[in-house]
């Protein structure tokens, strides 16, 4: 008897899923099971590095079959939909990045959204992280924290980021470029003062781990001392909680942009927030002054 012909529409099928895993930061023993196990299994490899993924393999060891595919950032839109084709298609695609976490400042993020987009299963094998062993490595308070990628390379542009960090009452932690660190260094002093304490963390869990933690005076003296070697992760630490100024002391701050032309209500807005002040108090003073 000859089979009926297979009408399952394709909608049907069943499908694959998106795997997004750690990779050891630099120490192979860092790898988990699981990690061991989706390199052995996955039916696709999406690899920030293929060489690197390879060198990682036989360090664990691990024997893969799946196909290797690079999936970085100069590729990572074009070879999105065939990542998805394939998980469509019912395999398993591992997404790795060179070390730590994908799409943490490496290739991921848009491959997990049009995977979300199309109500794919996606999901993660957790592991090491440069931002979380950076951050209780530093011995900063870092019960609250952001992670803010990487400074901008131009001096003007970073100084301008930096600027925005002067009341970051949270930690903030940032990869830099070994040969951009003293330079960020520097204008970390000129914006945010010599003494705003920080942490530069260099080559983490590899053999020549280095965690050196001061003031920003202090890092940029030792950033300057040697060349910077490695990846680096620096972890800055929350500003401290400023007191606010009597709002009599900041009348002239209003009165010399109302001068200036701009509307009362706006002047008073503008002088307050970067104070730190209640509006209302300001527009209050501002008025009694005039009277």
């Amino acid at each position: 008897m000859t089979p009926a012909p297979d009408s399952t529409p394709d909608t049907a099928r069943s499908t694959g899923r998106l795997v997004l895993a750690a990779t050891p930061l630099g120490d192979p023993r860092d790898a988990s099971p699981r990690l061991r196990e989706l390199i052995a299994t996955a039916d696709v490899i999406a690899a920030e590095d293929t060489r690197r993924f390879r060198t990682l393999a036989a360090a664990l060891p691990v024997t893969y079959t799946g196909r290797i595919v690079s999936h970085y950032d100069a590729v990572e839109a074009e070879r999105l939909p065939g990542l998805l084709a394939a998980v469509r298609d019912g395999a398993t695609v591992l997404v790795v990045s060179d070390a730590g976490m994908p799409a943490v400042s490496d290739p991921g993020y848009r491959l997990v959204a049009a995977a979300a987009a199309e109500d794919l299963p996606v999901t993660c094998a957790p592991g090491p992280s440069a931002v979380t062993t950076a951050l209780v490595l530093s011995g900063l308070p870092c019960e609250r924290f952001c992670f803010d990628g990487f400074p901008p390379r131009r001096s003007g542009e970073r100084r301008r980021w930096l600027g925005t960090l002067r009341d970051e009452r949270r930690a903030v932690v940032f990869f830099e470029s070994p040969r951009r660190t003293a330079d960020t260094l520097a204008d970390a002093v000129a914006v945010l003062g010599e003494t705003r304490r920080a942490a530069v963390c260099r080559e983490l869990t590899k053999t020549h781990e280095q965690v050196v933690r001061g003031t920003l005076a202090e890092l940029h003296t030792w950033a300057t001392s040697g060349d910077v070697l490695g990846e680096v992760t620096v972890v800055l630490a929350g500003a401290e909680a400023r007191e606010a100024p009597p709002v009599e002391s900041l009348v002239d701050a209003v009165r010399e942009r109302t001068d200036d032309g701009e509307r009362l209500k706006d002047a008073v807005a503008a002088v307050a927030e970067a104070a730190g002040v209640p509006k209302r108090g300001l527009y209050n003073a501002t008025l009694a002054a005039r009277d």
